[in-house]
């Protein structure tokens, strides 16, 4: 072949794989819009279509009635993967979008939750019945609570209180449920909602109305069967005071007023000293006339924010934020590559311990209380850096029209401070041979959910060396509960008559990888010793590790009990495709987390966050098997809509197939005195990495211009070598960059 030909073919190359990657970009952006949150139009369009449907006889949700048909939330409908994948890697057309629509159905003799998905979108003319797998019912008594369910909750407590003012007012000091002014006492409702399916029977813990109540128990608890939708037939089935059970408000109030009940007086309560308010107090070492380091972007930002289409360093990726359970990330493409199709947050959970009847009831399984539309707005400075790009959300949960989330997601690229890679190459003799660095830079996509008294921060960053971290930080307030001698075998005293109860959060994550392609296979390495002959002194041994891989071939191999001894690696890969080393191409998942399993398996409430035996379980996709929980679940665990152990229950074959990784991760917190008045993120925060593992030639962040190299030239003076501009910007600086990399005796 001629040096001419051999250059023309050359550059046939160089010009296919430009085209490749323009088009990879361009059916990328052109596939986002299928995985973008509904949008205010088609929420009013799916609600006029739907209630404009007689047989449905749908009424606003807000109407004061329990006893009708109304719609509770609206979400997007994913469309199948295969489908989506035709706009994704072919450039077709993409399928039409459609609503996930849950309708409670209470005004009829055996009232039901009823799913539908609604199409097309933007302008609905059919519906159909969503199904969960095997066909199991929503029973209606697992549906999550609405305002205006709330609204008649708190009906009832005003009767009881007002029975119990006085006992109310002499222990408080003064407060009341009532006519109180600026003394008032608000309430806490416990999940679940009883011991067996069909049941709906809450614990509601009294507390005082001031800022940060959450720690604020005033103990009195009491359990109110209100499962039938008529609020006038529910009940009090229980009272709980000063460690006292009593079967009516009536017996604890005469035994209160005849002396059987020692009285408990809390101490007076102080306005202008709440310990549990952000009002500075203490002494302060830190200057105030001046402000702490900020961020900045000299010459503006670097990536690039097309609606739910995002670009950085190489990165792409759609995202959304689903009503029901929050944050996801889809068709993740590294150089246009993908790598992962989906990665998105499934459930939280939270399981507490105590000596109250609320505390030991309280499971918190927060998809129930529609944690995705708990992310309320952002703070610049504090919860994103001030410039960040700001985004609203709308969701439609227990609304008559969507609601508006102001600046409720953000998008920003920071330095972390800590250097991507670096090196210093010493001469020995006091000088060196070269320096040469990177400094790390990410891409952070963040948003927050505030359910009830805990704020989680969801975060993904994406680094420039083919890194992607997924991390959740706890933030907020604690639960607390009435503080008794025997509680403290459950939790710390945090505070005259609070205790900070121990509880495990876990959290489940779906990573639906596509490693060079669908067809991926998954492995472990592990390490073991071996001992052999020293070959060059045969008289002695050598003791060294060898890696020692197991192919895991069905998903019960794949599915790793909590208990368990976990592998060192956890290796997703695509047996079709290697490097140009000749090893296979993947992507390994690294843990940051201390999960433990919260009950024994098969116990009640266990069955319905199966997943959470497993910190790693490997199934074959399926578009049935979507959610590895439900919005059900938090109200029915006994018996859940969604098993995820069904999906390993059968074994599949895991080899050369599309691979979904399920990851949980968590931690234990025994609450303590440095929660009040917040618990604090540094420490609370756990997640995983997805890091490339031979997936790439070299590391990849060396495509990067950030890069600097410093060598000595002849003479001995530092020679900076850079690819960017030399003044970073008054911003920051107006020196350039110096470096001096001798070192000698002083």
């Amino acid at each position: 072949m001629t040096t001419a030909v051999r250059f023309l073919s050359l550059l046939l190359l160089v010009s296919l794989a430009g085209c490749s990657a323009s088009r990879s970009r361009e059916w990328a952006q052109h596939g986002a819009p299928m995985f973008a949150d509904l949008t205010p139009r088609e929420m009013k369009a799916v609600r006029a279509y739907l209630h404009g449907i007689p047989e449905m006889k749908l009424t606003d949700a807000r109407s004061v009635t329990l006893m009708k048909n109304s719609i509770l939330l609206m979400e997007l409908h994913l469309p199948r993967k295969h489908e989506a994948l035709r706009a994704l890697d072919r450039g077709q057309a993409r399928p039409p979008r459609q609503a996930r629509v849950i309708i409670q159905f209470g005004n009829q003799t055996m009232p039901n939750i009823t799913e539908y998905i609604v199409s097309p979108l933007p302008s609905p003319n059919s519906h159909e019945v969503r199904t969960f797998k095997g066909d199991r019912p929503v029973r209606f008594e697992s549906r999550p609570i609405t305002f205006v369910e709330y609204e008649h909750i708190t009906g009832i407590l005003e009767k009881i209180a007002t029975k119990a003012h006085k006992l109310l007012f002499e222990t408080t000091g003064g407060f009341s449920f009532t006519n109180c002014s600026n003394r008032c006492l608000t309430f806490s409702d416990i999940a679940p909602r009883g011991l067996a399916p069909g049941e709906r029977r809450s614990w509601i813990m009294l507390q005082k109305f001031v800022e940060g109540y959450f720690i604020h128990p005033i103990g009195f608890e009491v359990l109110i069967n209100h499962q039938d939708l008529n609020p006038e037939k529910w009940t009090v089935e229980k009272v709980w005071y000063n460690s006292m059970y009593f079967d009516s408000v009536e017996e604890l109030i005469e035994k209160y007023e005849s002396g059987d009940v020692e009285k408990v007086k809390l101490p007076e309560h102080d306005d202008n000293d709440l310990f549990s308010t952000y009002i500075p107090r203490g002494h302060t070492n830190t200057p105030t006339n001046i402000h702490g380091p900020k961020l900045v972007e000299p010459e503006g930002p670097r990536y690039h924010v097309d609606r739910n289409f995002v670009e950085y360093a190489g990165w792409s990726f759609a995202y959304r934020v689903r009503s029901s359970a929050g944050l996801q990330v889809f068709d993740l493409r590294f150089n246009g590559e993908r790598i992962a199709y989906e990665i998105s947050l499934q459930e939280a959970i939270a399981f507490y311990a105590g000596d109250t009847p609320a505390a030991m009831q309280t499971k918190y399984i927060d998809a129930g209380w529609a944690m995705g539309s708990s992310s309320f707005e952002l703070a610049p400075g504090i919860d994103c850096p001030e410039i960040a790009t700001f985004v609203d959300l709308y969701h439609f949960f227990d609304t008559d029209k969507p609601v508006r989330y102001k600046n409720a997601l953000c998008i920003f690229e920071m330095t972390t401070a800590m250097p991507l890679r670096r090196h210093f190459n010493s001469n020995f003799k006091g000088g060196y041979n070269f320096f040469g660095g990177l400094e790390n830079t990410v891409l952070v996509l963040r948003t927050t959910s505030t359910v009830y008294n805990y704020d989680y921060i969801w975060d993904f960053l994406f680094y420039q060396n083919g890194v992607v971290e997924v991390k959740v930080s706890a933030t907020g307030y604690i639960h607390a509960t009435f503080f008794t001698p025997n509680g403290l075998q459950y939790g710390t005293k945090v505070y005259n008559y609070v205790l900070g109860n121990l509880h495990t959060h876990l959290v489940h994550y779906k990573v639906d990888l596509d490693i060079s392609g669908r067809e991926n296979s998954f492995e472990t390495l592990d390490l073991n010793y071996v001992n052999f002959t020293n070959p060059w002194s045969p008289s002695n041994f050598i003791v060294q590790s060898k890696l020692h891989r197991t192919e895991h071939k069905t998903e019960r191999s794949a599915a790793f009990r909590f208990g368990k001894k976990f592998p060192r690696y956890v290796h997703f890969y695509n047996p079709n495709e290697k490097n140009k080393w000749g090893n296979q191409k993947g992507y390994r998942i690294q843990f940051n987390s201390h999960a433990h399993s919260v009950l024994p398996r098969g116990w009640r409430e266990e069955n319905g966050i199966s997943w959470s035996r497993y910190p790693l379980a490997v199934t074959r996709h399926k578009d049935s098997e979507v959610t590895s929980s439900s919005i059900y679940t938090q109200n029915d665990p006994w018996e859940p809509v969604v098993s995820f152990e069904d999906y390993i229950r059968n074994n599949e074959d895991i080899v050369n197939q599309d691979l979904v990784a399920w990851v949980t991760v968590g931690f234990l917190h025994v609450p303590h005195s440095e929660d009040i008045p917040n618990t604090a993120t540094p420490g609370n925060a756990v997640g995983f990495f997805l890091r490339p593992f031979n997936f790439f030639n070299e590391d990849p962040s060396l495509a990067s211009r950030s890069t600097v190299i410093v060598r000595p030239d002849m003479n001995g003076n530092p020679k900076v070598q850079r690819w960017t501009p030399e003044v970073v910007g008054h911003c920051v600086t107006n020196k350039p960059f110096f470096y001096n990399g001798t070192y000698a005796g002083v």
